[in-house]
């Protein structure tokens, strides 16, 4: 039940965050050549960085354009809602 799920699908990942309250978001200040630095969701009611929200359009170019997989997962051991994702580039060898 706690699987970790493997994506790219902008329809799969924009149902799991809205089904979070999560928005699309970026890191201020991560911006590059005008184009959206760190992606992130804004969950609400975590702390952390301070975080933009932006657009899902937006949000899904920069996830595009950079040829990212979206690892998430959708209940915790217990059955509950699980926040956990990532963002991966499927070249980068992990250990």
């Amino acid at each position: 039940m706690n699987d970790t799920r493997i994506t790219t699908n902008h329809d799969v990942i924009r149902r799991w965050a809205e089904q979070r309250g999560a928005r699309p978001a970026t890191l201020p200040g991560s911006e590059y050549n005008g184009r959206l630095g760190v992606l992130r969701f804004d969950f609400p009611g975590y702390g952390g960085a301070v975080l933009r929200t932006v657009g899902w359009d937006e949000w899904f170019a920069t996830f595009d354009a950079r040829q990212l997989h979206f690892r998430y997962q959708d209940r915790r051991p217990d059955g509950s809602p699980s926040n956990f994702n990532r963002l991966e580039h499927p070249n980068i060898t992990r250990w």
